[in-house]
Order: structure tokens, then C-alpha cells, then sequence
């Protein structure tokens, strides 16, 4: 069998999941039965996000390397008939589409093995038929348990069109399956990698504290401020950071057509791009402040900050000093962002899979 992952991350998950599979595989098979799992990498999702296009490309690359069973895996969320996709199968085709997003943001190797596992058992459960026997088998299909079954799971069947080629379907659905696939999206994205990927804006972030550590009118504000004006300022610069890097990267997604469909879509591909930015915004805020204050303990002097701002140099002003000056910090990052070329940022912020949807997108909205 044949593990087909798109490039990046789901090429990493398959590869992962290659010798637990085969060990559970191997336990709950028929006895005599051995699996050799391959995994291929390449862009099957390019260009088009079609379900039954997808299904025959991957229909059509299993009858060319002749395996018994393939698996896709994809990091982008897929739609069909409204509903958010989970999982597809052909047990016709002995091929199975697994949309990794759906299975949320936490446990995803765990989960991804359990689908991959009860995907792979149920293609070989069933004998492949044709004609009248297609009807037949699709009313056996043996459902799939794992992740797909459970009274507090959002994943249900889905509805399978007489004229599909797929005979089982698992999709997403009420708001725990929003916000499941949302957080799914969101961990495709891995938001902790926007850190590196904004060199000029940490730059102009670090230069930036350096030098208001130092400033005795930043040590009068600081040592004036509450803890709730601390919190404002906080959510202020972290926001205008957020918003500064979606509009100057135009990473705000527009529907391309007016339909409820499409514009359900938008609101999740732009909830998961904000959640996106702000989590590596955080993570890009928190950094700073563990950095301001440890150059803080190192470069004041007690008797100096005494004298300007009328308090000593206890913890409580060196966290509010560090504080302070992170957020003074995030804004000149958003600034500094401005250095960074527009490609640069969608690298740091989305998959390789989501880039490319996203590049074909602006194309045709061009056109």
C-alpha cells in the first residue's frame, strides 16, 4: 500500500506514521496478511480542490504503480456539497482522501494514524465490484471506528452521489466541526514559524527595545502605569501587528462569487489566517519580553532608575519596564515588517499547499 502525501507537512505525518501503521495494520489484518507501506510525495491537490478530480488522480496513480491500497493525505481543507470533507473513499478504486485538517489542532499523529489505520481496514474489507454488485457493496461498506465514531465527535457520515465514484464519505458539521477544522487549518499553517520568517521585523523589534531599555522616559512611563493600562497597550500593539501584516501582505482572503457557499468558505480561510498571525505574533511578543528582561537585569543600574522615575529597582519595575517596552517593540516590528517582501510573509504564515491555493486564487480573481 501507498501512503501519497502532499509536500511538507503531510509528507512529514506519513512518514511518522509508516512503522506504527504497519504494526497495527499487521495486528488487526487477516491473519497471513503483510503490508509494506510506501510513501510517496507529491502535489496531487495542485491546481484544483475538485473532490472527484482529486479522487481520480489518485484512483489513476494507484493503477500506475499497481497497488493494492492508497491513501492520500492532504493539508488542505476540502469542501463537497457545503460540508467540510474528512475523509473520502472508493473501495472500487482502493483509494481513500484524507483531509488532515479535519482532525483539529491537537493529538495529530494519533489521530491521523487511527484514520489512515481504519481507512486502510475498511478498503480491504470489501471485495471491489462492478455493476450490480457496486450497489451491494456500498450497502456493506463497513463503517469506519477510530476517530470517525463516538458521541462526542463532529465527524459523521456524508452523503455519496449515485454518480460518484466514492462510496463512503465522512464529513464535518455543527460548530464543533468549525471549529475542529479551524484549528486543524491553523496547526497546517504552523503560525510558530512566522518568527524566523520576519527577519527584518524582529530586527527592527530588538533594536528597537534596546535602546527604550535604556531611555529615562520610557522608565518614567513604565514606572507610571497600571497593570490595566499595561494590558491595553499589550492588546494594542499586538493587534495593530496582527492587522499591519494582513493588510501590507494582502493576506485577506475575498470570495470569489456571492454565493452563502463561498462566502462561508472566506470566513474560514480569513479566521484561520488571523488566528494564524496572532498566535506567531504572541509568540513573537512573548519572546521579546523574556529578551527585554533579561537586558534589563543586566544593563540598569538601581541607584539611576531611583533618581529619574522616584522608585527603586525592585522585580515588580523591572517586569513592568520589560513589559512596557515590548509593546513599544511590536509596533516598531510592524513597521519593520514593511521591509519584508509580500512573498516572504506567506511563507512565514501558511503551508506550502495553502501558498499555492492561495497564488492560484489571486490569479483567476486577476484575470
Amino acid at each position: 500500500m501507498a501512503l501519497l502525501a502532499d509536500p511538507d507537512a503531510p509528507t512529514e505525518v506519513a512518514h511518522r506514521l509508516v512503522r506504527p501503521l504497519c504494526d497495527r495494520l499487521a495486528e488487526k489484518a487477516v491473519q497471513g496478511q503483510r503490508f509494506d507501506v510506501q510513501v510517496v510525495s507529491e502535489p496531487f491537490t495542485a491546481e484544483t480542490e475538485d473532490l472527484p478530480t482529486l479522487m481520480r488522480r489518485i484512483a489513476d496513480r494507484r493503477r500506475a504503480e499497481n497497488w493494492d491500497v492508497v491513501v492520500a493525505l492532504t493539508d488542505l481543507p476540502l469542501h463537497v456539497h457545503g460540508r467540510k470533507l474528512a475523509v473520502n473513499l472508493s473501495h472500487e478504486d482502493g483509494s481513500a482522501l484524507l483531509s488532515l485538517p479535519s482532525l483539529g489542532g491537537l493529538r495529530l499523529q494519533r489521530r491521523a494514524r487511527r484514520a489512515v489505520e481504519e481507512a486502510v481496514l475498511s478498503l480491504l474489507a470489501e471485495p471491489q465490484g462492478t455493476g450490480g454488485e457496486e450497489a451491494e457493496g456500498r450497502a456493506r461498506s463497513r463503517p469506519l471506528q477510530g476517530p470517525f465514531t463516538g458521541p462526542l465527535t463532529p465527524i459523521h457520515p456524508g452523503q455519496v452521489g449515485e454518480e460518484e465514484t466514492a462510496d463512503r464519505r465522512y464529513v464535518l458539521g455543527g460548530p464543533r466541526g468549525y471549529l475542529r477544522l479551524l484549528a486543524g487549518m491553523v496547526r497546517a499553517n504552523r503560525p510558530w514559524r512566522l518568527v524566523p520568517g520576519l527577519s527584518k521585523a524582529l530586527a527592527a523589534a530588538l533594536a528597537t527595545a534596546a535602546i527604550a531599555t535604556v531611555n529615562s522616559t520610557v522608565w518614567s512611563l513604565a514606572a507610571s502605569l497600571s497593570t490595566p493600562r499595561l494590558v491595553i497597550a499589550m492588546i494594542g500593539s499586538v493587534s495593530l501587528m496582527i492587522g499591519w501584516l494582513i493588510v501590507d501582505a494582502n493576506l485577506w482572503h475575498r470570495p470569489t462569487d456571492a454565493s452563502p457557499e463561498e462566502k462561508k468558505r472566506t470566513a474560514l480561510y480569513n479566521a484561520s489566517t488571523v488566528l494564524t498571525v496572532g498566535i506567531g505574533v504572541l509568540v513573537c511578543y512573548a519572546g521579546l519580553l523574556v529578551v527585554n528582561l533579561v537586558w534589563a537585569l543586566f544593563i540598569l543600574n538601581g541607584p539611576v532608575f531611583a533618581s529619574v522615575t522616584g522608585s527603586p529597582l525592585h522585580a515588580a519595575e523591572y517586569w513592568s519596564l520589560s513589559w512596557f517596552v515590548a509593546s513599544v517593540a511590536t509596533v516598531a516590528g510592524a513597521l519593520g515588517s514593511g521591509l519584508e517582501s509580500d512573498e516572504a510573509i506567506r511563507a512565514a504564515a501558511y503551508s506550502k499547499r495553502e501558498q499555492e491555493r492561495r497564488s492560484m486564487l489571486k490569479d483567476d480573481h486577476d484575470a
